[in-house]
């Protein structure tokens, strides 16, 4: 028998906008023995537990009184529990031998045992590699290796501690001056070389001769390997697979219940905020290529304005060595500027585009002529990249005067040379292209096979030395790479790039070869790239941190199509991904994926074109259940008609999925958090408190997000990991966490430090 019982509130209007307060008598209770959905108006999220004295009638139960907020409080602080409907479920039934869910006890146990080893698994590649991880899931997984109940956090002071406004404005100080104009620091005199794929730093020449580098922790292949078989076994295990289908049925529920029961509160909570709407509140664009972040009529425009104003300069050289003009270039190619056109520049993606990447990439070729692209969207050419330093320009114009918009543009570095990121360098710092709204990613292709086949490299380990010796010896002496020192202040992260769904002919085990002695000219696999970038970046941060410089995230393409071994590779060593479309088809690595709280950008237009037409995409699924979803344009020059892409985007989920305002607002808050500026501008953007978990870190007066949703969304994930927590404890503890403890402890960096005095 289910029921469902409510109280009648009174909402009353909070000084500060920031919450609902009891006006209501306690919650009415059904007598009824039986499992039932409660549905419940509470000033306290917190659910109390009565163990039973039979181990096998175990089961959770609600307070019988909910205590009233204390009215006579004298501090006007924020209501750490807004007043909203909660729903829980409550089981009387001693059922032998299973649990309130209805799943045997031994399958709950299992299950839990397994989803806490993965989620162990994912924080020591997080630690070792300077990488967010939840604060929530830390302590989670610290309460089971403790023993201890995992218990939401109810920090009674945290309002009292909140900044106002005046104390911390809502915009972020602006850059004043050359963005590029910093310190140098002197050089370390460190040495470095690449070991088995992996660079090994060194104090002095003296130490690489004895072969003794920092002990700067990194897995090693092998380790790496074994996690992943592990992974491998658990995505594949049928209990498991069984268990996370079930509890992300049950979000997706739980969800719907909560907007037909709350979603009134939340838009008066909203409309309570004075000045913020979803125009006014800050977006990021987490997934857009450079190449590609103009529209195609933008493109249009600058090619013509520059025929007109710059005809006779010198832009390429042709194949007989002479020297052209930009005239002479359209010239030889029979193109008459007036009859230029959109549809002649053919750049937007159509339906032939569709399972097809190959027809996708030939659509960055303006007019089908890759000379046009060589001369307008390319930052090393005849003319140093300065056509697409200005029309970039042009487009952090535009976001800077939308101001609420904001962009992290992907940047190419092939690694077919070493001198790429010192010309990329320059063409940033020579071009003064930056922007306060704008970070950098860069993008790795994923081309070896290309490079091998023409004979540019001999074998892998060649394109991780051009791609990450430049980084290594720019952080060990600034001073001798100025331009490029001073453009990696503003990269946040590095992406793996390419069409996934090329088949893979080979695997990535234990025989597979070290990158050095790749020499074949077959492409090795995705997870082979991720973890070779994985392994670099974990020595590069931790070198940069030592000398206290910015530190890079991998945020690589994952998911959008091809195996699903991909999204192992990108859990395990990602702080965030993009596209994520697999993640439907294997529910035990999105229900990890939601409890890790790892950042999806999701650009539904773009898999409209290319892989899953518009009504199957799982964003509003994956969004319904609580994973942290983000929404970006990927390529506005393919797929956006528009002055603003990111808006277009929202607005077509908006009117095709029913989006609420205070969805699209919550969504636009997860791409702030998923991006990778600043921690200072963050704070400006969400405010001052942003990393605190649950309502205390969310300021809806810049969010724009009720704190009823950030309740909802918060109390959901900690009654998931304490269901999760009380599985692994229904059975043997100590068998139970043995594993985990031991996955534990790898986690723990061990850092030498003490010659590093002078930093």
């Amino acid at each position: 028998m289910f029921s469902l019982t409510t109280d009648e509130v009174e909402d009353s209007e909070s000084g500060d906008f920031l919450g609902y307060r009891r006006q209501g008598s306690p919650s009415l209770r059904s007598q009824c023995t039986c499992c039932r959905v409660k549905v419940h108006c509470s000033s306290s999220p917190w659910m109390h537990y009565n163990e039973p004295e039979d181990e096998a009638n175990r089961c959770w139960k609600r307070a019988e009184s909910v205590p009233d907020i204390d009215e006579t409080k004298s501090t006007p602080d924020i209501d750490l529990s807004p007043m909203f409907e909660r729903i829980s479920i409550v089981n009387k039934c001693g059922v032998q031998g299973k649990h309130f869910s209805g799943i045997p006890l031994k399958d709950l146990e299992e299950a839990s045992k397994n989803l806490v080893k993965a989620l162990t698994i994912r924080e020591k590649y997080m630690m070792l590699s300077q990488q967010s991880f939840p604060q929530i899931i830390n302590r989670c997984l610290q309460s089971v290796i403790d023993k201890n109940d995992f218990h939401m956090i109810s920090d009674g002071c945290a309002a009292c501690e909140k900044k106002t406004i005046k104390d911390h404005p809502i915009d972020a100080p602006r850059t004043d001056g050359d963005p590029f104009d910093c310190i140098l620091p002197n050089s370390v005199n460190c040495e470095f070389k690449m070991v088995n794929g992996v660079m090994k730093v060194y104090l002095d020449k003296a130490s690489m001769d004895q072969d003794k580098p920092f002990d700067w922790t990194y897995p090693d292949c092998a380790t790496f390997l074994n996690d992943q078989n592990i992974m491998y076994t658990l995505i594949s295990d049928g209990p498991l697979k069984s268990f996370s289908y079930q509890r992300l049925s049950y979000l997706s529920y739980k969800y719907q219940l909560h907007v037909l029961l709350n979603e009134i509160k939340e838009s008066a909570a909203q409309k309570e905020v004075p000045h913020r709407d979803f125009y006014n509140i800050r977006k990021v664009d987490t997934h857009i290529h450079a190449s590609s972040c103009m529209n195609q009529k933008h493109l249009l425009r600058f090619i013509k304005k520059q025929m007109k104003v710059n005809p006779s300069e010198i832009v390429s050289c042709g194949k007989d060595g002479k020297m052209m003009k930009l005239k002479e270039v359209f010239d030889s190619l029979g193109i008459n500027t007036y009859e230029l056109n959109v549809d002649m520049l053919d750049v937007h993606a159509d339906r032939n585009t569709f399972h097809r990447f190959d027809k996708f990439n030939a659509k960055y070729n303006p007019i089908g002529q890759s000379e046009l692209r060589e001369i307008f969207i390319k930052t090393d050419n005849h003319i140093g990249g300065k056509y697409f330093a200005n029309v970039i320009k042009e487009v952090m114009s535009d976001l800077e005067e939308s101001k609420y918009q904001n962009a992290e543009c992907r940047l190419s570095i092939y690694g077919r040379s070493k001198q790429e990121w010192e010309k990329l360098a320059k063409w940033a710092v020579v071009n003064q292209v930056h922007s306060d709204n704008v970070r950098w990613l860069i993008q790795i292709p994923r081309l070896y096979d290309v490079y091998r086949s023409n004979k540019l490299v001999s074998n892998f380990q060649q394109i991780l030395e051009n791609i990450f010796e430049p980084l290594f010896a720019a952080t060990n002496d600034p001073k001798s790479y100025p331009q490029l020192h001073a453009f990696l202040q503003y990269v946040s992260g590095f992406d793996s790039v390419d069409d996934e769904s090329k088949s893979e002919h080979v695997v990535f085990d234990a025989d597979s070869p070290f990158p050095r002695n790749w020499t074949n000219d077959e492409n090795p696999p995705y997870n082979y790239y991720l973890y070779y970038m994985f392994a670099n970046l974990t020595v590069l941060n931790q070198f940069r941190r030592e000398r206290g410089f910015n530190t890079f995230v991998l945020r690589p393409h994952c998911g959008e199509a091809g195996n699903v071994t991909h999204l192992v590779a990108g859990y395990m060593l990602s702080e965030s991904i993009a596209h994520g479309l697999v993640l439907r088809k294997v529910p035990v690595l999105q229900y990890l994926y939601y409890l890790a709280q790892i950042g999806i950008a999701m650009s539904p237009l773009s898999n409209n074109s290319l892989f899953l037409n518009y009504h199957r995409n799982p964003l509003p699924e994956y969004f319904a259940r609580g994973l942290n979803v983000s929404i970006s344009t990927d390529d506005p020059l393919q797929f956006h008609f528009t002055k603003e892409p990111l808006m277009e985007e929202y607005s077509i989920a908006t009117q095709v999925w029913k989006l609420s305002t205070c969805d699209m607002c919550e969504i636009a808050r997860n791409s702030v958090l998923q991006s990778g500026f600043p921690h200072e501008v963050k704070q400006h953007w969400l405010g001052p408190n942003y990393t605190r978990e649950g309502v205390p870190g969310n300021d809806v007066s810049r969010t724009n997000v009720p704190d009823i949703r950030v309740a909802y969304r918060y109390e959901t994930l900690v009654e998931e990991l304490q269901y999760i927590c009380r599985g692994l404890q229904a059975g043997s503890p100590d068998s139970n966490t043995s594993d985990i403890r031991k996955i534990h402890k790898q986690a723990l960096p061990h850092f030498h430090t003490n010659d590093f005095t002078c930093y």
